[in-house]
């Protein structure tokens, strides 16, 4: 493979990994401490991970139970699961929080459905922005007479086939995703 793909592929691999983690986030019905991942607490002034300050864990399938580390923290980390997108009502005795996943509506799921095809779509708009962005630089690189017209037809085409299958790998994630939402 030519070095002037690595790059972009790069970029591509990192962006399947972003839409896998955005995926991850997104609750199925299963108490997973991923969906906890992009809730952020204010910890002394400072945007901290919730899992930096508590200890997660799931003592059954439709629970997650967090204790943090220091007890003031409580109060905080209720509000910060209250104002995320999670759409939970976090139960709190002091000690512990504790985060009961109800049963999936039909409804609820296809919501689900659709953001999960957001995040997919998002991803595909990406990893087409790498490609325009590597069809420019071989573009230059054409001005500058550092590469042949043959040269960056093969560039061009071998960038498409890429694109394309990070584009399929993508749709492949996507439906493995939205499958797992509707069988709950």
């Amino acid at each position: 493979m030519k070095e002037q793909y690595q790059e972009y592929i790069e970029k591509m691999k990192k962006t399947l990994e972003v839409v896998a983690g955005d995926f991850a986030s997104v609750r199925a019905g299963r108490a997973t401490p991923a969906v906890l991942d992009k809730i952020t607490i204010d910890y002394y002034g400072t945007f901290t991970p919730l899992q930096q300050v508590a200890t997660i864990s799931s003592p059954d399938p439709r629970t997650l139970m967090i204790q943090p580390w220091d007890a003031s923290l409580v109060k905080t980390i209720e509000k910060a699961i209250l104002v995320s997108d999670l759409g939970i009502n976090p139960q709190n005795d002091g000690k512990v929080i504790r985060l009961n996943f109800p049963q999936l509506t039909e409804e609820r799921r296809r919501d689900l459905t659709k953001q999960v095809h957001k995040y997919g779509e998002n991803g595909k708009v990406a990893i087409r922005n790498i490609r325009r962005e590597a069809m420019e630089k071989f573009k230059a690189m054409k001005k500058k007479s550092e590469l042949t017209e043959d040269d960056l037809k093969e560039y061009e085409k071998d960038m498409q086939e890429f694109t394309d299958q990070y584009c399929k790998e993508l749709d492949l994630l996507t439906s493995k995703k939205e499958s797992e939402l509707m069988a709950l």
